[in-house]
């Protein structure tokens, strides 16, 4: 046992082993500053960028040996069609121009198709301006003039300028005839006084009207949610699409005092529905 601690005493007390160790961490500072200033540096071509040359607008010959004359390399990524250039021109570039990027950097082109690509024209009347609009963009197309026509149906597209089926060059404009949710002809008033709200607007609805404003008068008299009074209710006949705005009973009670009635369906999407596995609305007065 004396021998083992007198050993271990010698170990820890000789001076090789200090300057052992010392030559291990001067080693270890060495080989980091000379990763850091030499090595690393070098691998990376620090302090050594490029400029990113502009290469659109011009053609694709062209523009490949300006980068390669640079010492970066290329690959084209994309066709995409634009009136605005010949055919094989580049129209985008990745990393833009004017970019500091490092020797042998590959840029990323996106040339001017030499045809321009065709797509097929959705069904879009009857729907909804708002989803005509998506369906054209999704289609590749483009919305063009929208004009109103007369319509009891509100902002339902009537007719579009290019029947639905047909091919057309990519980014064609779609002009549409849409309506304007008044009607051309006269229809008669319902009389909706004491009716539940819901009952007064459905039968609105059916003679092709839409609930306008609605105001909310406390009484005791009546149930709640009864309409009141509506207006116009002197005249006997409309146009198609006219909002007939509503007074209707709330509870003056203080427990009812928040109550406001059912909720009223927005008619701007004129009278349409969802189709829940489809996503795009339906007119179902014009399906056939």
């Amino acid at each position: 046992m004396n021998k083992v601690l007198q050993f271990l005493i010698n170990f820890f007390t000789d001076r090789k082993l200090y300057y052992f160790i010392a030559g291990l961490v001067l080693l270890g500072v060495v080989t980091l500053i000379a990763m850091d200033r030499v090595i690393m540096p070098a691998y990376t071509n620090y302090g050594h960028g490029i400029t990113v040359p502009d290469i659109t607008r011009m053609p694709l010959e062209e523009a490949t040996g300006k980068l390669e004359s640079r010492g970066l390399r290329h690959e084209l990524v994309a066709k995409r069609s634009n009136e605005a250039f010949p055919p094989d021109f580049v129209i985008d570039q990745t990393p833009n121009a004017g970019m500091i990027v490092k020797p042998k950097r590959k840029v990323y082109i996106t040339i001017n198709a030499t045809t321009t690509p065709t797509v097929a024209v959705p069904d879009i009347e009857n729907l909804s301006l708002r989803n005509a609009t998506i369906q054209l963009e999704n289609s590749g197309l483009q919305l063009g003039n929208v004009t109103y026509e007369s319509s009891r149906f509100r902002n339902s597209v009537l007719r579009q300028s290019i029947p639905s089926g047909r091919r057309v060059n990519q980014n064609t404009t779609v002009d549409l005839i849409v309506g304007d949710g008044l009607g051309s002809t006269m229809v008669r008033v319902p009389d909706i006084s004491n009716m539940h709200l819901t009952e007064a607007q459905n039968a609105l609805r059916e003679a092709g009207l839409h609930v306008g404003t609605i105001h909310f008068e406390a009484t005791g008299q009546v149930a709640p949610n009864t309409v009141l009074s509506y207006d116009p209710d002197d005249e006997p006949n409309v146009f198609e699409g006219t909002a007939i705005d509503l007074v209707v009973s709330v509870s003056p009670s203080e427990d009812e005092e928040e109550e406001t009635g059912p909720l009223i369906i927005d008619e701007s999407e004129s009278f349409q529905e969802t189709d829940p596995e489809m996503d795009v609305e339906i007119n179902p007065d014009n399906q056939n």
